[in-house]
């Protein structure tokens, strides 16, 4: 850690209020953009999606579980992956404790990938996570929702992704998209975010953050830099404890 100034309780809690100012127009600025994201407008959902699920087959309109949000996590894992992507599996440590509180708040939350169920579960176990995950291996919602791209997209040079042409050698990238259903069974797409829109999901992050050292990630600012799937860490070490 670098050397710092060293200052009086007194200077100390002038520079804290002056910075608490900037933090107090973050938070409103970050309540006026929430609300300009409520107010975006829907596009109805016309294709009928199929999944492939733990119960069997499920209609995007069964993945509510009787709720009238849906937040769906598009997890990198493609057909014959060995595991699924590293920052994705960084995110879905970050959500796992928040389902019981999402669902009191009529939302359900489900992860999407193109890996055939058999594969997803394996996965999932591996890891041991408690939230929904189905597979959309023998349809066309990840591409239509543009994060995961046929081989024809990709020798194109570029692909549609977080609302622009990028250039892209993967066939599998990161998103989040929302979906509400009204009382006659109506689904509708109200948002999606890519990118490092997932931040925004990340406690981790946000408890980084707030330390001496922040998120400590190199020039680049890659997160790919330190973190590992939670069982890849030296166990021993990193292990987690309420009590001495």
């Amino acid at each position: 850690m670098q050397p710092h100034k060293i200052v009086s309780r007194e200077e100390w809690t002038a520079a804290r209020k002056a910075h608490l100012a900037h933090e107090k127009e973050l938070t409103h600025a970050r309540d006026r953009l929430s609300a300009e994201r409520r107010e975006l407008p829907w596009v109805k959902v016309e294709k009928n999606y199929l999944f492939d699920g733990p119960n069997g087959k499920e209609t995007l309109s069964d993945l509510f579980g009787g709720r009238s949000q849906l937040i769906v996590n598009h997890f990198m894992l493609g057909p014959g992956w060995k595991e699924g992507c590293i920052g994705c599996s960084f995110g879905a440590d970050n959500v796992e404790g928040a389902l019981l509180h999402l669902a009191q708040r009529d939302v359900a939350y489900v992860a999407v990938s193109r890996a055939p169920l058999v594969e997803i579960e394996a996965y999932r176990k591996r890891m041991g996570w408690n939230f929904k995950w189905v597979s959309s291996f023998e349809n066309d919602f990840n591409f239509d929702f543009h994060v995961s791209f046929r081989p024809e997209d990709t020798t194109k040079g570029k692909v549609e992704y977080n609302y622009e042409m990028i250039e892209t050698s993967m066939d599998e990238l990161p998103g989040h998209s929302v979906f509400a259903r009204d009382e006659s069974g109506h689904i509708f797409h109200t948002y999606s975010s890519y990118g490092r829109g997932a931040e925004e999901n990340l406690v981790t992050y946000k408890l980084l953050d707030i330390t001496p050292r922040g998120r400590d990630e190199g020039p680049n600012g890659n997160l790919m830099n330190w973190v590992k799937r939670h069982d890849e860490y030296a166990s021993a070490s990193n292990k987690v404890c309420c009590h001495s």
